[in-house]
């Protein structure tokens, strides 16, 4: 055969792996973007670089007509993201609705495999039906070892799972082990289809009322980010590698910064009320602190008494942590300890320093509370902030009682600078509470039991409830204005940046499960 058969031969199997007119109009249809116009978006232009292109199903008996097709339902490669190196792997719902086999499996294997072998994040756009009956045990072996990679590549490379259609049963394991979900609101994923569900428990559910992208992105959390299409999707993967380093032994892309870095805030002070009963949006202060106000929430429609999220300060990629006033009163529960964990872990083990504002009047009281186990996922989020060796600056806007003070960055966990607005309350709990424990016999002995309730209460809140005495003890380092906190976190943050902190060395550690 001469080179010109070989080449062309070579182009003939490459037009029949990237598909057809008609794959590319079903798709459409549906309101998704084929597996290639996906890749389109999410790399830099004329960057990618696909492997395995070739890669055929060991089956091949069991196929039939259009689907005998080269890349067996998934396109895998490297290319540039934002001028980066990442690899991915992007299910081809055009090839036998792009199920996995076990060439399907061993493709994104190989190229999760080199991804952490080249310190490189690793994106997976999943859209299948799920495990490809015809190979049976072959494909249920497949999905296993695409979960022990995923396992081997944790908390060393970024991985980003984005779902772009169906994603069920078993496959949605890998998913669930990636740092990161991303989902659209056509897309969906669950255990076990509305079919099973109706027949076995007798509910009558839909597809996206089970498991569709909403849902997942309010109610069970399993969503990071909801998007209404693909474009909209990809985008913000991109915005979020922006954040995050190639590995765990690299820094966050430093981008130099426009806004300065002594600028001070006085609308801070109109934005927080100094009546610690007044709700206000911790957002506001956020963009108000970060650089250019921009600031990337992550879990956004879930516990939404915590706010989290990735911003820039002075350049630096930072983590925030907050307490939002506007939902449950700032209050800490089981999803917003949940939250607040895993985000602390992202940024420790990718080298984000955290900065936590902190408004809490304690953890959120009840029985559906203890029952759900708030001891345990507060305990939880001790652990994250303990085991955190990247720097930990806290700044305390207005409230700051019990418990809720111990398990936020506070010195006993080894924040490194701590801050508190002059107006900020710092005690076991509030005055009146805490009047109402100490000195109820003298109240109700009392003439005016109501008037020398006051008078005890205020004289409780000027000598405790304020953070001159925790300042006065070391447990906080400065009490700063409002307006001087963007200041303030820029140099506490410049001199913390080269914090080395090492734990006792050991397996592991056994955080509260």
């Amino acid at each position: 055969m001469s080179m010109e058969d070989f080449v062309r031969k070579l182009r003939e199997r490459k037009a029949i792996a990237a598909g057809s007119t008609k794959d590319v109009e079903a798709q459409h249809k549906k309101g998704r973007l084929t597996a290639r116009e996906r890749i389109n978006i999410l790399f830099d232009p004329d960057s990618f670089n696909e492997i395995d292109t070739l890669v055929m199903p060991r089956y091949e008996t069991y196929m039939g007509g259009k689907d005998s097709r080269y890349g067996d339902g998934v396109i895998t490669g490297f290319g540039l993201v934002n001028g980066r190196q990442v690899f991915a792997a992007a299910q081809d719902a055009s090839v036998m609705g792009g199920s996995l086999g076990e060439m399907h499996a061993n493709k994104i294997v190989k190229a999760m495999r080199m991804a952490l072998s080249y310190g490189c994040p690793f994106i997976a756009l999943n859209d299948s039906g799920g495990a490809r009956i015809q190979e049976g045990v072959d494909s249920l072996g497949g999905y296993a070892r695409i979960f022990d990679a995923n396992c081997e590549s944790s908390g060393v490379i970024p991985q980003l799972s984005v779902i772009l259609g169906p994603c069920a049963g078993g496959a949605v394991y890998s998913p669930g082990l990636t740092d990161f979900i991303f989902m659209t609101e056509n897309s969906y994923m669950f255990i076990t289809g509305p079919e099973v569900v109706r027949s076995v428990m007798q509910e009558n559910v839909s597809q996206e009322e089970l498991g569709g992208g909403r849902i997942h992105a309010t109610e069970s959390g399993v969503a990071h980010f909801l998007s209404l299409d693909d474009r909209e999707c990809l985008l913000k993967v991109r915005d979020l590698l922006g954040y995050l380093p190639a590995n765990n032994i690299s820094d966050p892309p430093y981008v130099p910064p426009r806004d300065d870095p002594e600028r001070r805030c006085p609308e801070l002070e109109e934005i927080v009320p100094v009546d610690p009963g007044k709700p206000y949006d911790v957002r506001q202060v956020i963009a108000s602190i970060v650089d250019d106000g921009r600031f990337m929430e992550v879990h956004e429609l879930w516990a939404q008494n915590m706010v989290v999220g990735f911003a820039r300060l002075d350049g630096y990629v930072v983590g925030i942590v907050a307490n939002q006033p506007m939902h449950l009163a700032g209050t800490i529960d089981i999803k917003a300890s949940i939250k607040a964990t895993h985000f602390i872990r992202i940024c420790d083990t990718y080298n984000v320093p955290i900065i936590t504002l902190q408004d809490v009047p304690g953890f959120l009281p009840g029985t559906n509370q203890e029952y759900g186990g708030i001891i345990r996922d507060g305990a939880r989020l001790i652990y994250a902030y303990s085991e955190a060796t990247v720097p930990k600056l806290m700044l305390i806007l207005r409230k700051s009682y019990g418990g809720a003070y111990c398990v936020m960055s506070s010195k006993g966990l080894r924040g490194d600078l701590l801050y508190a607005w002059p107006n900020a309350e710092l005690a076991v709990m509030g005055a009146a509470g805490a009047v109402n424990i100490l000195f109820r016999n003298e109240v109700k002995a009392a003439a005016d039991p109501a008037a020398r309730s006051q008078e005890l209460v205020a004289e409780y809140q000027e000598k405790f409830n304020n953070p001159y005495v925790a300042a006065s003890r070391g447990l906080i380092d400065d009490v700063i204005e409002p307006r001087d906190s963007r200041r303030i976190l820029v140099r506490a943050l410049r001199v913390t940046l080269s914090k080395r902190e090492r734990h006792i060395p050991k397996k592991h550690g056994i955080s509260p499960m």
